[in-house]
């Protein structure tokens, strides 16, 4: 099957660098993280087109099938264009449906409102990279169920760590007073496409530039050092961050669509 999403390819592409296993079945690909069980977007089905309603069930049937221990499940569409109409059905079904936005960018520029307060830098020693797993916590406020949750990302910073060490990228942070505050990693998935991961900053230190200070940082990086043509990031349209990858240039290019339900939390 051959990915045509720009989103789904440098998904896929950061997946396997980190150690998922991808199985073709030439209408759909079964996606598994072995080292991540709780990944739900590591293990899930990738199918060729968004099914007609009548044919969408024997899908989830077979994610059952894929995936008979998964608590949760998880379904891409390759897609590059579509809206979130496309996928009325599984929305119907109490699925949440969404139509993330692919934006790119080949050069980035200074945004308006900078943070002058934070050291922005790579995370190295072991301290910064439990800060890592510290600030992701944080950042959870109720979303998902703690234990799990907790399982699920000590496996995928440690993954991020690997990729780092393994010359695959970076991992930046915003430190004020020492503490990590904001958050995000820049990968090189194939020789032109550098891929953004979890950008993030702590509740605590919201509305202060943070974020967007350390996107343009990171872009920085990611056309210099990694020689990047074009950077890539995922976005939710409806969420305001999709602003602060505007203001240093990012363009939407693409659209991804999906359906996913998170386990239950009883």
């Amino acid at each position: 099957m051959e990915i045509t999403s720009l989103g789904y390819q440098t998904d896929l592409a950061l997946l396997r660098l980190g150690g998922a296993q991808i199985e073709d079945r030439e209408d759909h690909l079964v996606i598994r993280s072995p080292n991540n069980p709780g990944h739900w977007w590591g293990n899930f089905l990738l199918l060729s087109q968004v099914p007609a309603p009548e044919a969408s069930q024997s899908w989830l049937d077979r994610f059952t099938a894929a995936f008979p221990e998964a608590q949760h499940i998880a379904l891409g569409f390759d897609r590059m264009h579509g809206t979130i109409t496309e996928l009325g059905w599984f929305a119907r079904q109490g699925f949440t449906a969404e139509a993330q936005t692919v934006m790119t960018a080949s050069k980035i520029h200074q945004p308006a409102r900078r943070n002058t307060d934070a050291v922005y830098r790579r995370l190295h020693s072991d301290a910064d990279w439990a800060q890592s797993v510290t600030l992701r916590l944080r950042c959870n406020e109720g979303t998902y169920e703690p234990r799990a949750y907790h399982s699920y990302v000590a496996a995928r910073v440690q993954t991020y760590r690997d990729l780092v060490e393994t010359g695959h990228g970076g991992w930046f942070g915003a430190f004020i007073d020492g503490r990590l505050v904001s958050q995000m990693g820049l990968f090189i998935v194939c020789p032109d496409f550098a891929r953004f991961q979890v950008v993030e900053t702590d509740p605590d230190y919201r509305r202060r530039a943070l974020a967007v200070s350390l996107v343009h940082h990171v872009g920085g990086y990611g056309l210099t050092e990694l020689a990047a043509r074009t950077l890539v990031i995922v976005a939710d349209p409806n969420y305001f961050a999709i602003n602060l990858y505007r203001a240093v240039g990012f363009t939407p290019t693409q659209t991804q669509l999906q359906i996913g339900r998170r386990p239950s939390r009883d």
